[in-house]
């Protein structure tokens, strides 16, 4: 029984995870292309189109990896999750230059999500309660995700 339960384990996180082009590929594969942009030039134009974008990761959902917070030029951090909930980043991953790929939209994030992303980020609560606001950002549905394999 032991070993079925193992084998489904790596057969499981083999479906979300490979090694392609000196890359890690979680979600669905692809090869970077002309079209990468650099987080900092995503626009409202590029809202709903499928694109492939470069950016370092400042933070991730320390419960499960099931979204992270790429650094924008600005100050701000845009947040990126995953088509379907169908695979998660490494929780130490902060710190690395990604490339991603999937559609921006430009969406207001109610005060109940800020509260939840605060907490799986592991804020207390004295800083979940000081956030009262929703908030209008890009945010990101990524379909596939590549970290160097060197990470």
């Amino acid at each position: 029984m032991k070993r079925v339960l193992f084998l489904a384990v790596i057969v499981s996180f083999a479906a979300i995870s490979s090694k392609a082009q000196g890359y890690t590929v979680f979600g669905e594969s692809f090869k970077p292309g002309n079209s990468l942009v650099n987080v900092n030039d995503l626009t409202e134009e590029m809202k709903d189109m499928t694109v492939e974008v470069k950016g370092e990761v400042v933070e991730v959902c320390q419960v499960k990896g099931c979204w992270m917070k790429i650094k924008m030029d600005n100050g701000e951090t845009m947040r990126v999750t995953f088509k379907d909930y169908g695979f998660f980043m490494p929780k130490d991953l902060a710190g690395n230059s990604i490339i991603f790929k999937g559609v921006p939209t430009v969406a207001t994030t109610s005060v109940e999500d800020l509260q939840h992303y605060a907490k799986d980020a592991g804020r207390s609560d004295a800083e979940v309660a000081q956030i009262t606001q929703p908030k209008v950002e890009m945010t990101f549905e990524a379909t596939g995700v590549l970290v160097p394999a060197a990470f």
